[in-house]
């Protein structure tokens, strides 16, 4: 049964990984993942506070599911662990359904990652379009940045909503609670992100000790922030304050009450996570595919992340996705195997053990800061300048789902996306479908008879989009004989098959012959197996010729015995 469903090997990459490993490779590993754990540990705590949870969630997750993911996954460098991506769907669920709604929808949505992998389903993410990939990715980011405003500004909200304009709403219904201390310390934890990139970017490389990809600005402004505030004893909001701080140790197996009620309710943000997962993982592999040059395993990569995700809700964990920031650092911190992924678990695991006391005192404004600095990388916002060169579907779908991830939900945006996608190239296929009429100029045995006979060439696809011509031929018969060339028909549906059938009948009935040519591959095969094939020379063998110039002498033939 297996084998007949043709389901994927499980073979992580760590296996051919590990082939000729030795010390030096090591070092490079551990050196690059101690610097991602670095990048992650304010990112994972950003991220879980920005989506409803306390900032252990997204350090539990990085822990957990970066652990798996780097052991099982089909990439030798991806590094797993809770995503911007994911912020908006999750906040969504919590606030709905709480959190325990939160971990039956991140397991479930794991148990689908893993059957998709299983199942060798990877390679069908690339089909979405990129116009929708483009447009709820950066709708996403808008409401990133948006949702940070509170934090950044210091308002007393005591809880944001999770729609656009009802953060619109509350925003403007508390702009006078801001503090202005709480905006100072973000606007500046921001500036010293981005000066600070900017900076280490134009030192010649091994000059200094210190780079983007070694001390990241977001671990710069997040020590002097806390810091500043704790020898000034600012007036501003910390983790602190808000959570009580993180626990210095991993949390226990947590069980939460199912029930099919909440599983139907939660099936379409199940789906959500699990194509957010899907798609964010496989697209971050492929970006460290071409910086390595390597070749991930998608299918493998699903189920790894499907297990991860499984596993990592049910010890406090968050959904989690291969991350393309940490991966690039991963890459350009010189990582050369699964190892640099775990080392970047295990140094979180260390830090957060060793300086959980220390993480109560972080400023959650300068979390807001470095989440719509995250935010503002995230998206393509030269995408939409640069919308006036690409075709009105193309602009159409990127916009539509833009405004419909912001303005209403994450689900709705892609499945109009796909939608939109879907109809755009069904008619751009049917558009490219066409027929072309033989005459005597390029063969002469035609002359005098294209009256009696008629010749098209058929040119494209003849699916459900397409089989208008085929129903124009049958309203428009000649009066003997009708030559169907097929040698440019490259696909048949059954559809078309069926139109084909109606038009032989028609034919039959109006006393005209149809002599069809050219019939190979994928339009021979389904002709075989709907029995078309059989239809076509039920009456004369020659009603089947292998090329056009063979059908026209054939026709003419049968003229010419018609009239003796």
């Amino acid at each position: 049964m297996l084998n007949a469903l043709s389901v994927a090997r499980f073979r992580p990459r760590l296996f051919d990984a590990l082939k000729g490993y030795d010390r030096a490779r090591l070092g490079k590993d551990v050196a690059a993942g101690l610097t991602v754990g670095v990048v992650a540990l304010p990112l994972a705590m950003a991220f879980a506070i920005a989506s409803g949870l306390k900032p252990e969630a997204g350090l539990f997750t990085s822990i957990i599911a970066g652990l798996i993911v780097a052991v099982l996954g089909g990439s030798r460098v991806q590094i797993g662990g809770p995503a911007g991506a994911f912020i908006v769907i999750v906040y969504g669920i919590v606030q709905r359904y709480g959190v325990g709604g939160l971990v039956l929808a991140t397991a479930l949505s794991g148990l689908l990652l893993f059957l998709m992998g299983l199942l060798r389903l990877g390679t069908l993410v690339r089909f979405i379009p990129v116009a929708v990939i483009i447009g709820f990715t950066n709708g996403i980011a808008v409401l990133i940045g948006l949702s940070q405003i509170k934090d950044l500004l210091g308002l007393r909200i005591d809880k944001m909503p999770g729609d656009f304009f009802g953060i619109l709403g509350a925003l403007g219904s508390h702009a006078h609670t801001l503090n202005p201390w709480a905006l100072g310390v973000a606007l500046a934890s921001l500036a010293i992100v981005i000066g600070w990139q900017r900076w280490a970017a134009a030192l010649p490389r091994g000059r200094l000790p210190f780079s983007p990809g070694v001390v990241p600005g977001s671990i710069v402004a997040l020590i002097a922030a806390t810091t500043v505030v704790g020898v000034f004893h600012l007036p501003v909001e910390t983790i602190g304050s808000r959570f009580g701080g993180i626990p210095a140790a991993l949390p226990a197996f947590t069980l939460p009450a199912f029930s099919w009620q909440a599983g139907r309710e939660l099936l379409m943000p199940i789906i959500t996570l699990a194509l957010l997962g899907a798609i964010e993982s496989l697209l971050c592999a492929r970006v460290a595919d071409g910086m390595i040059d390597d070749r991930h395993d998608p299918n493998q990569e699903l189920m790894a992340q499907g297990v991860a995700n499984f596993v990592a809700p049910f010890f406090g964990g968050m959904p989690a996705t291969g991350t393309i920031a940490r991966t690039v650092t991963n890459v350009k911190s010189g990582a050369t195997s699964p190892i640099a992924g775990v080392v970047h678990a295990l140094a979180l695991l260390a830090v957060m053990l060793a300086a959980a006391p220390l993480a109560a005192s972080i400023p959650l404004a300068t979390l807001a800061a470095i989440l719509i600095f995250v935010a503002w990388n995230m998206g393509e916002w030269r995408e939409f300048v640069r919308l006036k060169t690409y075709r009105m579907p193309y602009r159409v779908t990127l916009v539509a789902v833009f405004l419909l991830t912001v303005i209403f939900d994450l689900t709705v945006a892609v499945e109009f996306g796909v939608f939109a996608a879907c109809v755009t190239f069904i008619y751009r296929i049917s558009s490219l479908t066409r027929s072309e009429r033989i005459t005597a100029q390029t063969h002469p045995e035609l002359a005098g008879r294209e009256g009696d006979i008629q010749v098209w060439r058929l040119y494209g696809a003849l699916f459900f989009g397409a089989v208008k011509l085929l129903e124009d031929m049958e309203r428009h018969l000649p009066e003997r004989t009708l030559v169907l060339d097929l040698k440019n028909l490259i696909y048949v549906d059954s559809t078309g098959a069926e139109e084909l059938e109606s038009l032989l009948k028609t034919c039959r009935k109006q006393g005209v012959r149809l002599i069809v040519s050219g019939l190979m591959n994928q339009p021979h095969d389904i002709a075989a197996r709907t029995g078309l094939l059989a239809e076509f020379t039920a009456r004369s063998p020659g009603d089947l010729q292998p090329d056009v110039a063979r059908a026209i002498r054939s026709a003419v033939d049968g003229l010419q015995d018609a009239a003796r």
